[in-house]
């Protein structure tokens, strides 16, 4: 069966969702885009570009956990690379903010 082609990041994002149904794939996701952001941070905050890539590196490393362990899925970053960034960003704000659970139940 082909995949799907999505045209759309609205188009995108249920599908994105439904492969981090697991809370504690959720979690993992949150918890790697969040570090990732104070690692950013640290690296503009004392000039260190090395923070850089550690922070590319620690958010895929907790992302990746929980896809291969947790979900026992494929990332979506391989085939969408630019939705799936997105889509972490989206849901990381989500979550913050309450408007998305760690679980959609």
């Amino acid at each position: 069966m082909a995949e799907k082609k999505y045209q759309s990041f609205a188009e995108f994002y249920p599908f994105y969702l439904s492969e981090h149904a697991h809370p504690l794939n959720r979690f993992l996701h949150v918890l790697g885009t969040g570090t990732s952001l104070l690692w950013l941070g640290y690296g503009v905050y004392t000039k260190w570009p090395w923070a850089i890539l550690i922070a590319l590196v620690w958010g895929y490393a907790f992302a990746w956990v929980g896809h291969f362990i947790i979900e026992k899925n494929r990332p979506a970053t391989f085939t969408y690379p630019l939705y799936s960034f997105m889509g972490d960003w989206v849901m990381f704000f989500e979550v913050l903010t309450f408007k998305r659970g760690l679980s959609d139940k």
